[in-house]
């Protein structure tokens, strides 16, 4: 069956000490790109692809994450904001499980820091989700990927994920942030949780073993996860010319 959702999870609790040099003391979310913040074109990218309802999972600097938020005022659009006291010492699952009381619905899962063209969650949101199960959006292009060595690997089997993690040996597409899930993710996680710690992937990890978690490939799209000074920088040239918006419509052709 289709999702037909139109509600997401945005992830933005880390405290992203990796983009420091460039952050200062600013919330990863919030370093600009193109103009805008990172959390904006994820936010505009989902709006484009139909998302009406966002759930933000702040943390560092919740105070700014709140205060940006706040100062939103796109026509149909409503943004919660809820907090993750742990983000220091615990992983990104215990973040998704912050959102299990207020999403009882299939919704689409992204990163404020990935990057990604508007078609392509549009094309995730039309992927058959059956109960109890997710998709991840997976790209194949391994070459053509900046910094593998960091990025979440994926193995396949068809169209389905056998395993998922940043030091598989063996891989065949890499983990772009985006998700289509339904509320099954939150037993997922709550099982994979091991003295009250737990990762995304450990969840998605056993949905995998489950055969519960298929894999769709985005083909030639672009996106980029910003994590470094350099990805920043390579995300400013990958999405240079494709970041156009107009500023009466707010529709964007690329986030």
């Amino acid at each position: 069956m289709s999702a037909n959702t139109r509600v997401a999870l945005i992830l933005a609790a880390g405290n992203g000490s990796r983009l420091a040099p460039v952050s200062g003391s600013m919330p990863k979310p919030l370093v600009e790109l193109q103009g805008r913040p990172l959390i904006e074109h994820v936010l505009l990218g989902a709006r484009n692809a139909g998302i009406e309802r966002f759930v933000i999972v702040a943390g560092f600097r919740a105070d700014a994450v709140r205060s940006w938020a706040a100062g939103q005022h796109y026509h149909g659009l409503q943004i919660d904001v809820i907090e993750n006291p742990d983000y220091k010492v615990k992983a990104n699952g215990i973040s998704v499980l912050k959102a299990r009381d207020v999403i009882a619905e299939p919704f689409l899962l992204l990163m404020a820091d990935h990057i990604f063209e508007p078609e392509t969650a549009a094309a995730l949101l039309r992927q058959p989700v059956e109960p109890g199960t997710a998709v991840l959006a997976v790209d194949s292009k391994l070459a053509s990927i900046f910094d593998m060595d960091d990025a979440t690997k994926v193995l396949r089997r068809g169209e389905y994920i056998l395993e998922i993690g940043k030091g598989l040996p063996r891989y065949d597409a890499a983990d772009t942030g985006m998700f289509l899930c339904t509320p099954a993710v939150f037993s997922a996680l709550e099982r994979a949780t091991v003295n009250g710690d737990c990762s995304l992937s450990d969840g998605m990890r056993l949905l995998a073993q489950e055969r519960k978690l298929r894999a769709f490939d985005i083909g030639p799209a672009y996106w980029q996860d910003v994590d470094t000074p350099e990805t920043l920088a390579h995300a400013e040239l990958v999405f240079a010319d494709a970041c156009r918006s107009d500023a009466t419509s707010m529709e964007i052709s690329c986030v």
